[in-house]
């Protein structure tokens, strides 16, 4: 199915030069992206690369037994999966689901290694998403080590946002408790701190941001450099 700009809302996608464009869209599917649709299975081979429009997906570390899991990061519209398969695995070891619903578009993996073959800079384009993606689960790691919970909420709504159409997010305590590895308690603790504070604002099921520049400020540096380098490499501007 042929993407129009109306509809190409991927922010990978959208870099995209004339050219490239013509190489890619008749590899590329529509598809919707249902709440828990799993885009990619633990240690199976990845059979499709994802292109989201809308929706978030978590990835999903998990541990030799799967007794622990923990989220290590967000793909929604600025990105890809698939980082494996770029790398050049047919596998890895951890899921990819959808946490909030949305669309877009897959790609066979073999048609991600045949047009990366084709076109230097669609090549080049993957393995930058690769990188950024690194670059994302290095500061989860950060978070997770040296950040207070409030913080790392701060900086987890933040990056939702980003990768949603407004200010307002479905997100339930239960979720967001998940999402980063702690108890709903302290979670509802750390968002009444930030209502207090007029950062957000909560409803049943919902978080709304209202200060995007105190919530930042609130994320304590663990918001900000995976952002400014997807900034810095692909110059992007709506």
């Amino acid at each position: 199915m042929s993407v129009t700009r109306g509809e190409r809302r991927n922010r990978l996608l959208s870099t995209l030069s004339a050219d490239d464009r013509a190489l890619i869209e008749p590899l590329l599917e529509r598809i919707a992206l249902p709440f828990r649709y799993r885009l990619q299975a633990e240690n199976r081979t990845v059979e499709y690369v994802y292109f989201p429009d809308s929706g978030i997906a978590s990835v999903v570390a998990i541990a030799k037994g799967a007794r622990l899991q923990s989220e290590v990061g967000l793909i929604g519209r600025e990105g890809m999966t698939g980082t494996a398969t770029v790398l050049g695995s047919h596998r890895a070891p951890f899921d990819i689901f959808m946490q909030v619903e949305g669309s877009g578009w897959r790609m066979a993996t073999e048609d991600v290694h045949l047009i990366a073959t084709k076109s230097p800079t669609i090549q080049n384009l993957f393995l930058k998403s690769a990188y950024l993606f690194m670059i994302q689960v290095a500061h989860t790691a950060l978070a997770n080590a040296h950040g207070q919970l409030e913080e790392r909420l701060a900086r987890w709504l933040l990056m939702a946002c980003d990768r949603s159409d407004g200010d307002e997010m479905v997100l339930t305590h239960e979720f967001l408790a998940l999402m980063l590895g702690v108890r709903r308690a302290g979670v509802t603790t750390a968002l009444q701190h930030l209502t207090a504070r007029g950062l957000i604002e909560t409803a049943r099921g919902s978080v709304t941001i209202r200060d995007r520049e105190g919530l930042e400020e609130s994320a304590a540096g663990l918001y900000g450099v995976p952002e400014a380098e997807f900034e810095r490499l692909f110059h992007y501007s709506p």
